[in-house]
């Protein structure tokens, strides 16, 4: 069981292996939380349209915090988690497609394309 005083990789490593796939407040006191539910959402979209919502993001810093941006095709957020996989290391993922939730799932592998950004 995941406790309160873990560090961030280990909450990370918990959901990669699917031991943990609900919300993860407290579980790693003095980080930021990217996951669905608690502080931040992960967004991820085509190269074509990351600079525009990252210049919203800019624009609108309270509700969309932006704290890192992947390079196209590389699910690694190298400044704030280095090593890991933002296809794999969330509990859970919401995927919407045209603004409709399409699915629930613990693994984004299976979506991810090599135009993508995060």
């Amino acid at each position: 069981m995941v406790n309160s005083l873990s560090t961030a990789a280990e909450v990370r490593s918990r959901a990669r292996s699917g031991e943990l796939s609900a919300p993860t407040p407290g579980l790693a006191p003095g980080y930021v939380q990217a996951n669905l539910v608690v502080q931040a959402n992960l967004v991820v979209l085509p190269k074509s349209l990351a600079f525009d919502f990252l210049l919203f993001c800019q624009r609108n810093p309270k509700p969309c915090p932006v704290l890192d941006v992947t390079d196209v095709g590389n699910p690694e957020p190298r400044l704030v988690a280095p090593g890991s996989d933002l296809r794999t290391d969330l509990p859970r993922y919401r995927v919407f497609q045209q603004g409709e939730l399409i699915e629930e799932t613990t693994d984004i592998r299976k979506i991810w394309r090599d135009d993508l950004v995060a």
